[in-house]
């Protein structure tokens, strides 16, 4: 089955321990997501690095980042911002092919499904940040547009929220994604079945 894989927003401003947005356990997700890229792109198999950047006057922001129904004031994701560029230590594959999102979802609001209709992509497989925002909604709005999809969660990281960790979001993205949108795995278990398949 003709697959790509989404490298999802493997961006500083998650990866920046003085982010306000910082993942803990970013720099082992990182390991991971390369470890990912490395097999891969071996494989020949087409690799999209997808980034979240706004426009700096926020024209585009839509309903993001507004919970009480005003536009906020201020923003993350700013065009030209250094929290917008790739982490440091991602590995950049040669023939990779990039796409600039402005929602959660990487199909919204861009070419993705076309590129991927184009090349006939029947499976992604879903890596990078953060795993309960722009990684599920993207499995899910891969799904709702048939296709397969393969979600290497320990290969996604989060802030988690006040409340919840960021290895307890884990578990429960990868529950909730894997009663019906998607199949999911560690990376060292997917890297496996690349190699046996």
């Amino acid at each position: 089955m003709k697959t790509a894989l989404l490298v999802i927003d493997a961006q500083k401003i998650y990866t920046d321990p003085d982010s306000e947005m910082n993942c803990k356990d970013s720099t082992a997700t990182i390991k991971r997501i390369n470890k990912l890229i490395k097999k891969i792109d071996k494989s020949g198999i087409a690799i999209f690095y997808v980034r979240h950047i706004h426009k700096r006057n926020g024209s585009d922001l839509g309903r993001l980042f507004d919970y009480t129904g005003e536009k906020p004031e201020s923003f993350n994701f700013k065009e030209g911002s250094e929290e917008v560029k790739y982490d440091e230590n991602l590995l950049l594959a040669d023939k990779r092919k990039e796409i600039i999102k402005n929602r959660y979802n990487a199909f919204t609001n861009t070419n993705l499904n076309k590129m991927l209709k184009k090349l006939k992509i029947k499976k992604v497989v879903i890596c990078g940040f953060m795993t309960n925002f722009c990684c599920e909604s993207t499995a899910r709005g891969a799904h709702d547009l048939d296709y397969y999809v393969d979600f290497v969660v320990d290969a996604t990281g989060t802030p988690g929220t006040d409340s919840i960790s960021e290895n307890k979001i884990r578990r429960i993205v990868s529950e909730l994604l894997s009663e019906g949108f998607a199949c999911v795995y560690k990376t060292n278990e997917y890297l496996k079945i690349i190699s046996n398949n």
